[in-house]
């Protein structure tokens, strides 16, 4: 397994670079002058002179004219290897600070809700599965499928509507206290919670006839036992994929809860860099959930290993 992890470190900075290369490529190239669009189309040529010296926009971008290195890639690259992911247009100041003042704000809405959903998802799987065929079964497999067919817009207006404004349970906007995230943290559970039982259910029936459950029926095991020691164990891959896909989200942040309830994580940042055209700030976290993703699948794959003896890292 060490060679396997060795290896796979050292794929990361192949496309780790391929990352940066097309991150470069879409908000440098493909994209309008950052001037032009921070500065408006009535800006004079001094402001727009003096915006790309500050910024770094007055070079070259990928190779330079007396120093091959004194690019916008180059420099691009050389400061995301230090941590250094530029100057915010918006708030003139380092895009590391705004970054670390979103992660907390949007961890306490992300951590929750994917632990909350996958605790009550799998325990309604299993009782899906317990009772397999029989009206509770069909019962949470009917509100799973109208949890899902209800838009995600909706869950938010009407938590906001019925909870906060009507009942006064809990505030509507801002990020002062504990009660603030209650009621992000309730609607985001509720609106992904249809998919979550009707995957773990999948998952789980995918194991419960097979020939090892049978034999510990015969052995006199519980049923509670054999779902849980046994049927549990055996579905956790792809359980486990699937809440890995989740895990780079739990930094980036929730764009839509934190946008709706005024939570200022890295949703709500990302939302008002795009806005304000704030594009270091946007790159900066593109390039982060690329990256959370990568080293998620590294740990996602190690964690195969442990769970099942019969994968080999090789």
């Amino acid at each position: 397994m060490f060679r396997y992890i060795i290896k796979r470190l050292l794929e990361l900075f192949p496309t780790t670079l391929g990352i940066i290369v097309l991150t470069f490529m879409l908000f440098h190239v493909i994209g309008s002058s950052p001037a032009m669009v921070v500065l408006g189309k009535n800006a004079t040529a001094e402001s727009i002179a003096a915006f790309n010296t500050k910024y770094g926009y007055d070079k070259p971008l990928l190779i330079g004219d007396g120093n091959v290195f004194d690019s916008q890639f180059f420099s691009f690259a050389k400061n995301l290897v230090k941590g250094d992911f530029g100057i915010s247009t918006e708030y003139d100041e380092p895009v590391s600070e705004i970054l670390k003042r979103g992660v907390g704000p949007s961890l306490t809405i992300t951590l929750p809700i994917l632990l909350g959903g996958t605790v009550i998802g799998i325990s309604l799987a299993l009782l899906c599965a317990a009772f397999r065929g029989r009206i509770v079964d069909k019962g949470i497999l009917m509100i799973s499928t109208v949890l899902m067919s209800v838009n995600y817009v909706i869950w938010v207006l009407l938590g906001q509507f019925v909870f906060a404004f009507k009942c006064g349970l809990f505030p509507i906007w801002g990020y002062e206290s504990a009660i603030y995230v209650v009621l992000p943290v309730i609607i985001g559970i509720i609106s992904s919670l249809g998919t979550d039982i009707r995957f773990f259910r999948t998952a789980i029936l995918d194991e419960i006839y097979k020939p090892y459950v049978r034999t510990a029926y015969s052995k006199g095991l519980s049923h509670t036992r054999v779902l849980t020691r046994h049927v549990l164990r055996n579905a956790l891959i792809p359980i486990v994929t699937y809440i890995s896909l989740s895990i780079p989200f739990l930094f980036t942040g929730s764009l839509m809860l934190e946008t709706f309830f005024g939570i200022p994580g890295l949703g709500n940042v990302s939302i008002n860099a795009i806005h304000s055209a704030d594009m270091a700030v946007v790159r900066a976290v593109v390039v982060l959930g690329a990256l959370l993703y990568q080293i998620v699948n590294l740990f996602t794959d190690i964690l195969y290993a442990l769970l099942d003896p019969r994968v080999r890292l090789t």
